[in-house]
């Protein structure tokens, strides 16, 4: 495992210290940007009360006596996790004023954070180019910023941030293999899973290091034995290396093998005995692929798949001990150019969004929601194929292949100069991705939105008024017509409820397949046509057919609704029921419709697609859960959405497909430059003389 102060400096970050002034800004952007969530999240610490603040995680020892000193054992309250040489260091900062402490521990934690940022960055292996070297540092630390584990590492007694900062300067910044030795073993004394760095140390070449890690750790474990006997042996003996110190060791807080087979039901000798295999399996195969990445020059990402493996098999890895999978985004995977971003996609996703967001709540999903901290480590140590520095497309991946850009459709309308027209299948896990968190974020300010009952009803009463004005109030009418006609009633309840979000689907699964190139064009539209539709729910909440008091109209899909009680059942907790203008339910529909209809290849397909539409409207009327207008609203956001990609990319018909790329390196780069060959050749549509 060389040392990282060894790096060249014709390929290293020296030659980029003086970037240009662009990159100079835009650095200082990031640094600003980081700077603020580092202010943000130290807000959201200190504005809990002090009492509190100690209270909700007790540092070891307990509060200040009455003479100002703390007593006792550092597991007697039993929310401290560390170990009792973590205890004997932070034992003594239990007698300091509760503000003071607050504010010290946060800060410096958050500085910690800064530290590991640049310190990272400066581990990124050689060729490093000059814009990456100079924005890592700034956009690793502001991702940790929003990290879970660094929302996590402010409370007290919590002390993960430090082993990663130590072990992150004996690989890059400590010159001497027994310094370097000395920080891991302190490293492991505070977490000692981490003890797992001596092997790769001595498997690296560095044994002197790795020994002066090992005796630090004995040294510092005698240490704390010797001091603090009573809570040695609680640690290391009574909870077996911490395993239900600090919280239940199958809470969703414990990401590792252990807590994840507690989570599934699994106790006794049976799960002792598999998580041994499994911690085993995971030890030889992460450690082997560490050596690989550290000789093949990759310290960084040796270092962080380290990182995961010891929390993975650590009997208890809390959140906040995570943040080395944040730093396996060191690693590249993929060999085109487009697969590049789809490991730091999953990383930043899974370390900074909720496990409900990113998977639907679905309780055949539960194992794996309830383990996304824990599967995402596992899979950096284990199974994501990084690529070696000697591959081929290390540097150089097949590109991405572009059409020429469409010219402005009016001269008054700015082009974005980022839009530029893929031809390339997007990456399937990346896509799959963003749809689902998309929704999610969707589907949370859909329910946020503004919900007055009074406002909504109003806005209903409002609708009404115009309908009649325009002679369109059909919707007592058809929907009494409906409930006296069985069957017609049953039809549309199926048709409301059943394909709402099985044909969008269905749809894209078709086009991602078979017409990339319209695909992107098609589900970009969407995108838009849904983020157009969130504004008309928070600027104009409104209340349904089947939600507006004294009309007599009947609820046929949700059953008789308690108009006199303000949550009206169960709905109200799955989503926001005065979201209704525009109506995404025939805007989607119509979009559904438009799509099939221009490019569907044989007539009854279109016809298919064009009556979509319109059984929905008839079905969104006739079960009173939207107004005629409502629809006109979904018509206009989605118009407002194939207008907009029209107006930014330009006509359809420049979305050329790629032929499906055949198996063989050569074969993927022959068809990318072969296709983006034609993209060049092919006339800009629109273009004027």
């Amino acid at each position: 495992m060389a040392n990282a102060a060894e790096h060249s400096t014709a390929n290293g970050h020296a030659g980029v210290i003086g970037g240009n002034s662009r990159l100079g800004a835009v650095r200082l952007l990031l640094w600003a940007l980081a700077g603020a969530l580092a202010v943000r999240q130290a807000v959201a610490v200190l504005r809990v009360p002090p009492a509190e603040w100690l209270g909700g995680f007790h540092l070891p020892g307990g509060l200040p006596g009455p003479g100002g000193a703390a007593a006792g054992s550092v597991y007697d309250i039993g929310q401290f996790a560390g170990t009792p040489f973590a205890g004997l260091v932070l034992k003594p900062l239990a007698g300091l004023a509760a503000p003071s402490l607050e504010v010290a521990w946060t800060c410096v934690t958050l500085l910690f954070v800064a530290a590991i940022g640049l310190v990272a960055a400066r581990g990124l292996p050689d060729p490093v180019p000059r814009r990456t070297a100079l924005l890592a540092a700034p956009v690793l630390t502001a991702l940790m910023m929003v990290s879970l584990p660094v929302r996590e590492a402010a409370s007290p007694g919590r002390t993960a941030v430090v082993p990663v900062l130590l072990v992150l300067l004996a690989a890059f910044r400590v010159p001497g293999d027994r310094p370097a030795g000395f920080l891991v073993g302190l490293a492991a004394a505070l977490q000692p899973a981490l003890l797992l760095f001596a092997p790769l140390l001595w498997l690296t070449g560095r044994r002197p290091a790795a020994r002066t890690a090992a005796v630090a750790f004995a040294a510092a474990t005698a240490l704390s034995w010797a001091a603090l006997p009573r809570d040695s042996w609680t640690y290391w003996v009574h909870h077996l290396g911490g395993s239900g110190l600090g919280g239940a060791p199958d809470g969703l807080a414990n990401q590792s093998v252990h807590g994840a087979l507690l989570r599934l039901g699994l106790t006794g000798p049976a799960e002792v005995l598999l998580y041994a295999a499994l911690a085993g399996a995971i030890a030889w195969f992460g450690l082997r692929r560490a050596v690989r990445y550290a000789r093949d020059g990759q310290l960084l990402l040796a270092v962080a798949v380290t990182g995961c493996v010891a929390v993975a098999v650590s009997p208890t890895g809390w959140r906040h001990q995570l943040l080395w999978v944040l730093l396996a985004v060191a690693g590249r995977v993929g060999r085109r150019a487009a697969d590049r971003r789809v490991w730091p996609v999953a990383v930043v996703l899974a370390m900074t969004l909720p496990s409900a967001v990113l998977l639907p709540n679905l309780t055949a999903l539960a194992p794996v929601r309830d383990n996304v901290l824990l599967l995402t480590a596992v899979a950096a140590a284990c199974a994501v194929p990084f690529l070696p520095r000697s591959s081929p497309y290390w540097r150089d991946p097949v590109p991405t292949a572009y059409g020429r850009p469409a010219a402005a459709r009016w001269s008054w309308v700015p082009l974005l100069p980022f839009w530029r027209r893929v031809l390339s299948r997007p990456n399937l896990l990346l896509e799959l991705l963003l749809i689902r968190v998309g929704y999610s974020i969707y589907s949370h300010i859909r329910a946020a939105a503004p919900a007055s009952r009074s406002l909504a009803e109003g806005n209903g009463s409002q609708i009404l008024g115009i309908e009649k004005a325009l002679g369109l109030d059909i919707e007592h009418a058809v929907n009494h017509a409906v409930v006296d006609t069985p069957w017609l009633e049953a039809f549309f309840n199926f048709y409301y409820t059943s394909f709402h979000f099985v044909v969008p689907l269905a749809i894209l699964a078709v086009l991602y397949w078979r017409r990339p190139g319209d695909y992107r064009w098609a589900r970009a539209s969407l995108g838009l046509a849904t983020v157009l539709a969130l504004a008309g729910f928070w600027l104009y909440p409104l209340a349904p057919p089947r939600l507006m008091p004294g009309l007599g109209f009947v609820d046929t899909v949700h059953g008789p609704q308690d108009l006199a009680n303000p949550s009206y059942g169960a709905m109200t907790a799955i989503s926001n029921q005065y979201a209704a203008m525009p109506s995404l339910h025939f805007g989607w529909s119509l979009w559904c419709g438009i799509v099939i209809v221009v490019l569907a290849p044989k007539g009854w397909q279109k016809l298919l697609g064009a009556l979509h539409p319109l059984i929905t409207v008839c079905a969104i009327v006739a079960t009173a859960n939207h107004w005629v207008l409502d629809a006109v609203g979904g018509a206009v956001v989605v118009t407002a959405g194939f207008g907009l990609v029209h107006v930014l990319s330009g006509p359809r018909g420049l979305q050329a497909d790629l032929p499906v790329q055949q198996s063989g390196d050569g074969a993927e780069r022959a068809s990318a430059a072969d296709a983006t060959a034609a993209a060049a050749a092919e006339p800009v549509a629109g273009a004027r003389p």
